[in-house]
Protein backbone atom coordinates (compact mmCIF):
# COMPACT_ATOMS: atom_id res chain seq x y z
CA UNK A 1 0.00 0.00 0.00
CA UNK A 2 1.29 3.25 -0.84
CA UNK A 3 2.21 5.67 1.81
CA UNK A 4 -0.27 8.83 0.86
CA UNK A 5 -3.32 6.10 0.15
CA UNK A 6 -6.43 7.21 0.50
CA UNK A 7 -8.04 4.06 1.00
CA UNK A 8 -10.18 4.97 -2.13
CA UNK A 9 -9.61 2.20 -4.68
CA UNK A 10 -12.01 4.30 -7.26
CA UNK A 11 -9.91 6.77 -7.55
CA UNK A 12 -6.41 5.44 -7.50
CA UNK A 13 -3.92 3.99 -10.22
CA UNK A 14 -1.63 2.35 -8.01
CA UNK A 15 -1.86 -1.23 -8.20
CA UNK A 16 -0.63 -2.83 -5.08
CA UNK A 17 -1.51 -5.75 -2.61
CA UNK A 18 -4.61 -4.22 -1.21
CA UNK A 19 -6.80 -3.69 -4.24
CA UNK A 20 -10.40 -4.87 -3.65
CA UNK A 21 -11.48 -5.45 -6.92
CA UNK A 22 -14.80 -4.30 -5.96
CA UNK A 23 -14.56 -0.98 -3.45
CA UNK A 24 -17.36 0.39 -1.92
CA UNK A 25 -15.24 3.14 0.44
CA UNK A 26 -17.63 6.62 0.64
CA UNK A 27 -15.36 9.72 0.45
CA UNK A 28 -15.51 11.79 3.88
CA UNK A 29 -16.59 15.10 3.80
CA UNK A 30 -14.01 17.18 2.17
CA UNK A 31 -13.38 19.22 5.59
CA UNK A 32 -12.49 15.81 6.87
CA UNK A 33 -9.26 14.32 8.11
CA UNK A 34 -9.54 11.16 10.15
CA UNK A 35 -6.24 9.61 11.37
CA UNK A 36 -7.54 6.17 12.86
CA UNK A 37 -10.49 4.49 12.91
CA UNK A 38 -11.69 1.56 15.65
CA UNK A 39 -14.65 -0.61 15.44
CA UNK A 40 -15.88 -1.91 18.64
CA UNK A 41 -17.93 -4.67 17.75
CA UNK A 42 -19.70 -7.91 18.95
CA UNK A 43 -21.20 -10.95 17.84
CA UNK A 44 -24.56 -10.59 19.86
CA UNK A 45 -26.35 -7.51 21.84
CA UNK A 46 -26.14 -6.46 25.50
CA UNK A 47 -22.51 -7.04 26.11
CA UNK A 48 -21.80 -3.61 26.33
CA UNK A 49 -20.12 -2.19 22.91
CA UNK A 50 -21.51 1.49 24.14
CA UNK A 51 -19.83 1.26 27.37
CA UNK A 52 -16.89 0.08 25.47
CA UNK A 53 -16.71 2.41 23.07
CA UNK A 54 -17.10 5.48 25.45
CA UNK A 55 -14.50 4.22 27.67
CA UNK A 56 -12.04 4.07 24.81
CA UNK A 57 -12.82 7.30 23.66
CA UNK A 58 -12.56 8.83 27.27
CA UNK A 59 -8.71 7.30 27.58
CA UNK A 60 -7.69 8.75 24.09
CA UNK A 61 -9.24 12.17 24.74
CA UNK A 62 -7.25 12.24 28.43
CA UNK A 63 -3.55 11.16 26.63
CA UNK A 64 -4.40 14.50 24.24
CA UNK A 65 -5.90 13.48 21.30
CA UNK A 66 -8.41 14.83 18.92
CA UNK A 67 -11.37 11.95 19.26
CA UNK A 68 -14.49 11.53 17.92
CA UNK A 69 -17.21 8.97 18.14
CA UNK A 70 -19.71 7.83 15.37
CA UNK A 71 -22.82 6.12 17.12
CA UNK A 72 -23.44 3.25 14.15
CA UNK A 73 -26.21 1.46 16.37
CA UNK A 74 -28.90 3.52 14.60
CA UNK A 75 -32.02 1.73 16.35
CA UNK A 76 -30.07 1.44 20.14
CA UNK A 77 -28.14 4.97 20.15
CA UNK A 78 -26.97 5.48 23.54
CA UNK A 79 -24.08 7.41 23.70
CA UNK A 80 -25.19 11.06 23.91
CA UNK A 81 -26.77 9.92 26.97
CA UNK A 82 -23.68 8.40 28.54
CA UNK A 83 -21.77 11.70 27.79
CA UNK A 84 -24.97 14.34 29.32
CA UNK A 85 -25.42 15.50 25.77
CA UNK A 86 -29.03 16.49 24.64
CA UNK A 87 -30.95 18.37 22.01
CA UNK A 88 -30.35 18.69 18.58
CA UNK A 89 -27.37 18.90 16.44
CA UNK A 90 -26.32 21.89 14.54
CA UNK A 91 -25.49 22.15 10.29
CA UNK A 92 -24.98 24.55 8.48
CA UNK A 93 -24.99 24.80 4.32
CA UNK A 94 -21.44 22.94 4.58
CA UNK A 95 -22.67 19.90 6.37
CA UNK A 96 -23.50 18.67 10.12
CA UNK A 97 -21.72 19.71 13.23
CA UNK A 98 -21.03 17.12 15.77
CA UNK A 99 -21.98 17.20 18.81
CA UNK A 100 -19.22 18.10 21.48
CA UNK A 101 -18.91 16.17 25.30
CA UNK A 102 -17.35 18.35 27.71
CA UNK A 103 -13.98 17.55 27.51
CA UNK A 104 -14.35 18.07 23.63
CA UNK A 105 -15.50 14.58 22.44
CA UNK A 106 -17.27 14.63 18.96
CA UNK A 107 -19.92 12.79 18.82
CA UNK A 108 -22.55 12.13 16.13
CA UNK A 109 -25.73 9.81 16.59
CA UNK A 110 -29.68 9.29 15.61
CA UNK A 111 -30.45 11.07 19.23
CA UNK A 112 -29.06 14.29 17.92
CA UNK A 113 -31.01 14.19 15.15
CA UNK A 114 -34.29 13.49 16.52
CA UNK A 115 -36.70 15.87 18.83
CA UNK A 116 -38.07 12.68 21.09
CA UNK A 117 -34.67 10.35 21.59
CA UNK A 118 -37.21 7.71 23.09
CA UNK A 119 -38.53 7.60 19.86
CA UNK A 120 -38.60 3.81 18.36
CA UNK A 121 -36.26 3.75 14.64
CA UNK A 122 -38.52 1.48 12.60
CA UNK A 123 -36.67 1.59 9.47
CA UNK A 124 -35.27 -1.26 7.01
CA UNK A 125 -31.80 -2.01 6.84
CA UNK A 126 -30.73 -0.08 3.25
CA UNK A 127 -32.66 3.11 4.92
CA UNK A 128 -30.29 2.64 8.51
CA UNK A 129 -27.26 1.73 6.32
CA UNK A 130 -27.58 5.47 4.33
CA UNK A 131 -27.39 6.76 7.33
CA UNK A 132 -24.27 5.61 8.29
CA UNK A 133 -23.08 6.52 5.45
CA UNK A 134 -24.23 10.51 5.86
CA UNK A 135 -22.27 10.31 9.64
CA UNK A 136 -18.73 9.56 7.27
CA UNK A 137 -19.97 11.86 3.95
CA UNK A 138 -21.64 14.58 5.34
CA UNK A 139 -20.34 15.31 9.14
CA UNK A 140 -17.89 18.05 9.26
CA UNK A 141 -15.53 16.15 11.76
CA UNK A 142 -12.30 18.24 10.88
CA UNK A 143 -9.27 16.74 12.33
CA UNK A 144 -9.48 13.74 14.01
CA UNK A 145 -6.84 11.48 15.41
CA UNK A 146 -9.18 8.56 16.90
CA UNK A 147 -12.60 8.01 15.86
CA UNK A 148 -14.36 5.17 17.73
CA UNK A 149 -17.47 3.57 16.15
CA UNK A 150 -19.98 2.19 18.48
CA UNK A 151 -21.32 -0.84 15.46
CA UNK A 152 -24.87 -2.13 15.94
CA UNK A 153 -24.94 -6.16 16.89
CA UNK A 154 -23.93 -9.17 14.57
CA UNK A 155 -22.92 -9.53 11.04
CA UNK A 156 -25.93 -7.96 8.77
CA UNK A 157 -26.46 -5.08 7.27
CA UNK A 158 -24.95 -2.12 9.39
CA UNK A 159 -21.93 -3.84 9.76
CA UNK A 160 -21.05 -4.74 6.66
CA UNK A 161 -21.90 -1.26 5.43
CA UNK A 162 -19.48 0.10 7.68
CA UNK A 163 -16.54 -1.95 6.91
CA UNK A 164 -17.52 -1.38 3.55
CA UNK A 165 -17.97 2.14 3.21
CA UNK A 166 -15.55 3.14 6.03
CA UNK A 167 -11.72 2.57 5.50
CA UNK A 168 -11.84 1.08 9.46
CA UNK A 169 -8.30 0.43 10.32
CA UNK A 170 -9.16 -2.20 13.03
CA UNK A 171 -11.60 -3.62 15.60
CA UNK A 172 -11.99 -4.19 19.42
CA UNK A 173 -13.96 -7.08 20.20
CA UNK A 174 -16.26 -7.19 23.44
CA UNK A 175 -17.51 -10.30 24.81
CA UNK A 176 -18.99 -11.86 28.24
CA UNK A 177 -18.04 -14.44 30.59
CA UNK A 178 -21.12 -16.62 29.51
CA UNK A 179 -20.89 -19.93 27.68
CA UNK A 180 -22.05 -18.14 24.80
CA UNK A 181 -18.37 -16.21 24.26
CA UNK A 182 -16.82 -18.34 22.22
CA UNK A 183 -19.79 -18.37 19.55
CA UNK A 184 -19.48 -14.67 19.85
CA UNK A 185 -15.85 -13.87 19.43
CA UNK A 186 -16.22 -16.48 16.51
CA UNK A 187 -18.59 -14.60 14.23
CA UNK A 188 -16.62 -11.36 14.91
CA UNK A 189 -13.38 -12.90 14.51
CA UNK A 190 -14.85 -14.49 10.91
CA UNK A 191 -16.62 -11.76 10.16
CA UNK A 192 -13.35 -9.50 10.40
CA UNK A 193 -11.16 -11.42 8.59
CA UNK A 194 -13.58 -12.07 5.42
CA UNK A 195 -13.32 -7.99 5.54
CA UNK A 196 -9.45 -7.75 5.90
CA UNK A 197 -9.85 -5.90 8.99
CA UNK A 198 -7.37 -6.24 12.21
CA UNK A 199 -8.52 -7.42 15.27
CA UNK A 200 -6.57 -5.14 17.32
CA UNK A 201 -7.98 -6.64 20.75
CA UNK A 202 -10.81 -7.85 23.39
CA UNK A 203 -12.55 -6.26 26.24
CA UNK A 204 -14.58 -8.63 28.58
CA UNK A 205 -17.75 -6.82 30.14
CA UNK A 206 -19.46 -8.03 32.99
CA UNK A 207 -16.20 -10.11 34.04
CA UNK A 208 -16.46 -10.00 37.79
CA UNK A 209 -18.13 -8.16 41.01
CA UNK A 210 -15.89 -7.26 43.47
CA UNK A 211 -16.73 -7.52 47.10
CA UNK A 212 -16.49 -3.95 48.85
CA UNK A 213 -15.71 -5.54 52.39
CA UNK A 214 -12.87 -7.97 51.65
CA UNK A 215 -11.77 -7.63 48.04
CA UNK A 216 -12.87 -11.04 46.57
CA UNK A 217 -13.79 -10.78 42.32
CA UNK A 218 -17.23 -13.10 42.18
CA UNK A 219 -17.60 -14.27 38.84
CA UNK A 220 -21.18 -14.61 39.00
CA UNK A 221 -21.40 -15.10 35.35
CA UNK A 222 -18.87 -18.39 35.63
CA UNK A 223 -14.91 -18.36 34.89
CA UNK A 224 -13.87 -16.07 32.23
CA UNK A 225 -12.66 -17.64 28.92
CA UNK A 226 -10.89 -14.78 27.68
CA UNK A 227 -7.46 -15.52 28.14
CA UNK A 228 -8.21 -19.06 26.97
CA UNK A 229 -9.35 -17.31 23.18
CA UNK A 230 -6.83 -14.77 23.50
CA UNK A 231 -4.70 -17.77 23.38
CA UNK A 232 -6.35 -19.76 20.54
CA UNK A 233 -7.03 -16.83 18.03
CA UNK A 234 -3.98 -15.09 19.16
CA UNK A 235 -5.72 -11.90 20.11
CA UNK A 236 -4.47 -9.86 22.60
CA UNK A 237 -6.41 -9.00 26.12
CA UNK A 238 -7.23 -5.08 26.54
CA UNK A 239 -9.26 -5.74 30.13
CA UNK A 240 -11.86 -6.91 32.08
CA UNK A 241 -14.84 -4.75 33.59
CA UNK A 242 -16.32 -5.28 36.27
CA UNK A 243 -19.92 -5.01 37.18
CA UNK A 244 -19.64 -1.78 39.25
CA UNK A 245 -22.52 0.46 40.80
CA UNK A 246 -20.16 3.55 40.43
CA UNK A 247 -19.86 3.08 36.65
CA UNK A 248 -23.45 2.11 35.46
CA UNK A 249 -24.57 5.69 37.62
CA UNK A 250 -21.51 7.91 35.85
CA UNK A 251 -23.20 6.22 32.22
CA UNK A 252 -26.85 6.69 33.37
CA UNK A 253 -25.80 10.57 34.88
CA UNK A 254 -24.02 11.25 31.50
CA UNK A 255 -20.90 11.98 33.32
CA UNK A 256 -18.57 8.96 32.36
CA UNK A 257 -15.81 11.28 31.25
CA UNK A 258 -15.36 11.63 35.27
CA UNK A 259 -15.27 8.44 35.83
CA UNK A 260 -11.93 6.45 37.03
CA UNK A 261 -10.82 3.35 39.21
CA UNK A 262 -7.59 1.21 39.34
CA UNK A 263 -8.85 -1.40 36.40
CA UNK A 264 -9.56 1.71 34.48
CA UNK A 265 -5.82 2.62 34.95
CA UNK A 266 -5.27 -0.91 33.76
CA UNK A 267 -7.11 -1.10 30.60
CA UNK A 268 -5.93 2.75 29.82
CA UNK A 269 -2.50 1.34 29.85
CA UNK A 270 -3.47 -1.82 27.08
CA UNK A 271 -5.51 0.35 25.38
CA UNK A 272 -2.36 3.38 24.67
CA UNK A 273 0.01 -0.25 24.13
CA UNK A 274 -2.43 -2.10 21.68
CA UNK A 275 -4.63 0.31 19.89
CA UNK A 276 -3.69 4.22 20.35
CA UNK A 277 0.65 4.29 20.02
CA UNK A 278 1.08 1.41 17.69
Amino acid sequence: MSSNCSHNCSQCQEKCSDRKAECFLEKPHEGTKIKKIIGIVSGKGGVGKSLITSLSAVVSKRNGYKTAIMDADITGPSIPKMFGISGMAKGDENGIIPSETSTGIKIMSLNLLVENPTDPVIWRGPVIAGIVKQFWSDVLWNDVDFMFIDMPPGTGDVPLTVFQSIPVDGIIIVTSPQELVSMIVEKAVNMANKMNIPILGMVENMSYVQCPDCGKKIKIFGESKIQQISKEKGIPVIGEIPVEPALAASCDNGVIENFDSQWMKDISENLLKYIIKQ
